[in-house]
């Protein structure tokens, strides 16, 4: 069998199994349900071999390459999914631990991820330490068999579902502020964790507040080394930007280029040549970023992980659904901003734009990925950072005073 026979071969199987078992939209069923979908749905994927399928098999992946991915990836973008609850166990977690996690980690976590028994999240961002998250002010104190967190993070997706999660804390403050920080793993259901929702202005809560009050940690839940937990941290938040960007929303979103085009029909504007124009633009920049996330998938696969320019895809990412806002907008006309209640397409559509404004400061705002792409990438000089080699105890951060943590 040839390359293209073998692909060709891949992509109907995908296809096939999809038409099959993809169970439908779950938007508007209540969460107890939309969450035991998602659960049988990552368990139909794995025992199909359609989750991790770049992963390792060590790591209880499917050892495939980047090929079959983007062909999933494709093929899936024609369907509405369940797969919210695991973007980020799926997405930065557990391509962490693959990368960072002892043996006895990967045995225990990742193949539960990988058939959606556990769900995890990420607990970096504080309320003192968004974009600066070597800021950071929650706590892990060495106790006799392990370690004692206390402290607050903010918006943290999915913590209202998650078991477990990638808890981002400082156990050093005499060092300098990104070398005191320890990536642990931590049990969301243990006592002294609290999940408060926050809403957004779409009238969601995707996100959540977290406190950690004298939260008790083992020992062996360190990912990575202990006192260098920014490393791991640069490598989730390469994982981060990386899924981010290649993130395919179906083609039924009302911000795909799709959509977009039955919107301008059904608004009678699909043969302006100012709308086309748009939508022409639209089109090729969601082709190039997707080609430029099938060539960092390809160069990962070959040994070359894609470090800073994570932040292209990030970057791009976030620019095309400002584009696809701008077009949706002078498509839609006054049904962009006032709606009739009883037409679901518009509503939809009001929902898509206002909940889109968040994918520039999710995973870091723009300004923030600006800043590592000019300097890791194109070389140009860093920005001064007068704190860099100061201890942390010595800096008045957020809500701490000058000399108050130690």
């Amino acid at each position: 069998m040839t390359v293209v026979d073998a692909t060709q071969s891949y992509r109907s199987s995908v296809r096939a199994w999809l038409r099959d078992h993809a169970p439908g939209s779950a938007a508007g069923l209540p969460p107890d349900e939309q969450l035991r979908r998602a659960r049988e749905f990552q368990a139909a994927l794995y025992g199909a071999g359609y989750a991790g399928i770049t992963w390792p098999t060590e790591a209880g992946g499917q050892g495939l390459g980047t090929a079959e991915q983007q062909i999933f990836s494709e093929e899936a973008a024609e369907f509405d999914l369940p797969t919210y609850p695991f973007i980020i166990g799926m997405g930065m977690c557990g391509p962490t631990l693959v990368d960072l996690g002892t043996p006895e980690q990967k045995q225990r976590y990742l193949p539960k991820l990988l058939i959606g028994e556990e769900i995890w999240c990420q607990l970096f961002s504080e309320p003192g330490a968004g974009s600066d998250v070597a800021s950071l002010q929650t706590r892990a104190v060495r106790d006799v068999d392990g370690w004692v967190v206390n402290g607050q993070k903010v918006w943290t997706t999915n913590a209202q579902w998650a078991d477990f999660g990638a808890l981002l804390a400082r156990t050093d403050p005499e060092r300098p502020k990104h070398a005191g920080l320890t990536m642990f793993i931590v049990d969301m259901h243990a006592p002294g964790v609290t999940v408060r929702p926050l809403k957004d202005m779409s009238g969601r809560a995707p996100f959540n507040e977290v406190y950690f009050d004298d939260v008790r940690i083992p020992g062996d839940a360190v990912i990575g080394e202990v006192n260098r937990g920014w490393q791991a941290a640069v490598t989730m938040l390469g994982h981060e930007r990386v899924s981010i960007g290649a993130t395919r929303r179906p083609r039924s979103n009302p911000l795909e280029f799709a959509s977009l085009v039955e919107l301008a029909r059904h608004e009678g504007v699909a043969g302006d040549p100012a709308q086309r124009e748009r939508l022409a633009e639209l089109y090729a920049h969601e082709r190039a970023l997707e080609l430029f996330n099938a060539r960092m998938r390809q160069e990962a696969a070959a040994g070359n992980p894609p470090g800073a320019r994570g932040s292209v895809a990030k970057l791009a990412g976030a620019l095309l659904l400002r584009r696809a806002i701008e077009t949706a907008s002078e498509l839609a006309g006054a049904d962009a901003i006032a709606w009739d209640p009883d037409d679901p397409r518009a509503a939809e559509l009001a929902l898509g734009i206002n909940s889109a404004p968040a994918s520039s400061i999710a995973g870091g705002t723009n300004e923030v990925q600006r800043n590592i792409i000019g300097e890791r990438i194109l070389g140009l000089p860093k920005e001064p950072q007068v704190d860099r080699d100061v201890p942390f105890a010595e800096l008045k951060v957020g809500t701490q005073r000058q000399g108050g943590v130690r």
